[in-house]
């Protein structure tokens, strides 16, 4: 097959210039991938992984923006700079009078390999593109959405998926005409007059608070269209506005007015980098048609896999329900309310099993029979006891859910599962488990000379003794609210106040900061530690016990439990990475689990170790 032949020449000048004949002249385009570049999250505010791409037709090019669903190409190693894609799905817009192709879905020909550049293409510009905002660039966070009121965006996905919301009615200048149909993959806040039509994955209860400052109310819904999901949150008089309008599982058409801002990533289990803020005037209608928009999509890992997984990562998770605990009640230390919990198990073909504990009313109203088919959307991974779950109240279950993932689980437990037997992940730090790589055991010795950390991130195990422990700061005060661990501000009037998240506390929550030394056989190293390492260093008390004993001046006893923490071995797992403090870079080690040895494994490990040596 002849690549040059095949790329769809003139696909770009079809797709700027005359959108609406595109879909029937290329439906699916060929195209040749030019660049590839993993735009840096810090300077373009974005939460998720972001690739740019170079796309050529061999007559021009044009830069393009690789929507988050699609990012698996690249995670799958499929995409590689010079091989040749069909473009299923894209949008087009244009920033600072520049053409730019958000791709929502591509597929690589393997046919073609992965040829040099064909043709000498130049760049696309057919000149009629309207400005966009100054401070916008194409790796900034406002790359989605730029546009001119006058020059709409189209989506193309193998016939023109322009679309025309409703007409609408009721008072207000807004009410008036259509706006075209958006992707929510394409919401930002440059945004003007969209609309999008979304299925309402799922709903809050509504919260209220008070404080000195007023009361108010609050709810929010996740949002799910074909090219990704969104969350949305409506305050006071929009919560008597919209609460009982929107419902689970229903699809409705939600246009500007709407707020497009930053997502507060500790509310949200959602990929996407923004969220949307209800108005006043914001309009919303139910669908006629319910059953173009998808329902409910995971995207899941198995149990197997969790070992591989950052802690306070949020995922989806599949299994055959093999136990389910009592409820049963916790009273936060902060708060001094009382949280609804309960434990339940999981089981999957991988030979592992989870537990995992769902809050509040989904803990008091589960009612699901042993066996039955559980799938979890939005689960917060946490280290304690190795691997565990914990469903964020943004999170929603669905129990035997019409997937295919689903009838497999059943299938292989009815068939051999129900009788099988299931590894935890538990003392899995002890195991050398780490953030998708495999951990290397290491002295402390081979660290510094083999200069870990100087190039990349590099992830290692760590067996030593703690030999002193900074006393002077070893913890800060930190936001009280659930997901925020943000440092929180003494204002002098008795509360402390957060900034992220807009609140004022009535204390802290304080949460571990600590430098640690250790030492093995082979030198001493500075290790850094947050706050669920350092309750295992500490024996398992919390930072808020050690710092009351110092605000009541007990120094004997705060001094008792730092020299009951010196002098124990630890297994550590460890990242070295190179950091910059002040004008001078140093490699920084951060514990990122620690556990006490599994004297045991240990010595199956040792006898192996004589084993092989003696072969």
């Amino acid at each position: 097959m002849d690549p040059a032949q095949d790329i769809t020449q003139g696909a770009f000048e079809a797709i700027f210039n005359q959108p609406e004949q595109a879909a029937s002249l290329f439906p699916i385009p060929l195209l040749q991938v030019l660049q590839i570049k993993t735009l840096d999250a810090k300077s373009s505010g974005a939460a998720t992984e972001r690739y740019r791409l170079v796309l050529s037709d061999i007559r021009n090019y044009v830069q393009c923006m690789l929507a988050t669903q699609a990012n698996h190409v690249v995670h799958d190693g499929l995409l590689q700079r010079g091989c040749v894609v069909r473009l299923k799905q894209y949008q087009s817009q244009q920033l600072k009078g520049r053409p730019i192709l958000v791709v929502l879905d591509l597929e690589v020909v393997p046919d073609y390999g992965t040829p040099e550049k064909i043709g000498e293409p130049i760049a696309f510009d057919h000149g009629k593109a309207p400005a966009a905002p100054q401070n916008t660039t194409i790796s900034g966070a406002g790359f989605y959405g730029n546009n001119a009121v006058k020059n709409e965006p189209t989506t193309q996905d193998h016939k023109s998926a322009v679309q025309k919301a409703p007409a609408r009615s009721g008072g207000g200048s807004s009410t008036h005409g259509s706006s075209t149909l958006y992707p929510i993959e394409a919401l930002s806040p440059y945004a003007h007059k969209w609309t999008i039509k979304a299925r309402v994955t799922s709903k809050s209860d509504i919260k209220t608070w008070h404080k000195q400052s007023g009361e108010g109310k609050l709810f929010s819904v996740n949002l799910l269209d074909e090219s990704g999901e969104i969350r949305a949150t409506g305050f006071n008089d929009q919560v008597d506005s919209f609460y009982e309008l929107l419902q689970e599982g229903q699809v409705y058409y939600i246009s500007s007015p709407c707020k497009v801002q930053l997502a507060k990533k500790q509310f949200s289990n959602l990929s996407n980098d923004y969220e949307l803020m209800f108005e006043r005037d914001t309009h919303i209608e139910k669908a006629e048609d319910q059953d173009s928009v998808p329902q409910m999509t995971f995207n899941f890992c198995t149990l197997a896999d969790l070992q591989t997984v950052d802690k306070d990562a949020t995922v989806d998770v599949i299994g055959v329900l093999k136990e389910a605990q009592e409820v049963s009640q916790i009273v936060s230390k902060t708060t001094q309310k009382p949280y609804d919990k309960r434990e339940v198990t999981l089981v999957d073909d991988t030979g592992y099993s989870v537990r995992c504990t769902l809050w509040g009313k989904t803990a008091t109203s589960f009612d699901v029979s042993p066996e039955s088919i559980v799938a979890l959307k939005g689960c917060r991974v946490s280290d304690f006891g190795g691997r565990s779950l914990s469903l964020l109240a943004s999170g929603t279950m669905s129990v035997d859910p019409d997937i295919t993932e689903a009838h497999h689980l059943k299938g292989w437990y009815e068939a051999s599962g129900r009788d099988g037997s299931f590894a935890t992940h538990n003392n899995l730090a002890s195991l050398g488990a780490a953030t998708g790589r495999k951990d290397e055991s290491k002295t402390i010795s081979q660290i510094k000379e083999e200069e870990l950390g100087m190039q990349e991130p590099v992830y290692f195990s760590l067996q030593a003794t703690i030999v002193y422990i900074k006393q002077e700061s070893f913890a800060y005060p930190a936001c009280s609210s659930e997901g925020c661990s943000k440092k929180v501000m003494d204002m002098g009037d008795g509360t402390w106040r957060c900034e992220k998240c807009n609140i004022n506390h009535d204390k802290p929550m304080y949460r571990y900061v600590m430098s640690v030394n250790v030492n093995d056989h082979t030198g001493q190293l500075w290790l850094s530690s947050f706050d669920d390492v350092g309750k295992v260093i500490m024996n398992g008390k919390s930072a808020n016990e050690l710092m009351d004993l110092r605000d009541s001046g007990d120094d004997t006893a705060l001094a008792a439990e730092f020299e009951a923490a010196n002098c124990r071995k630890l297994n550590f797992r460890c990242r070295a990475k190179m950091d910059t403090y002040g004008d001078t870079q140093r490699i920084r080690y951060q514990v990122m689990s620690a556990a006490p040895l599994d004297y045991k494994s240990e010595g199956l490990k040792l006898a192996e170790l004589i084993k092989q040596m003696s072969m």
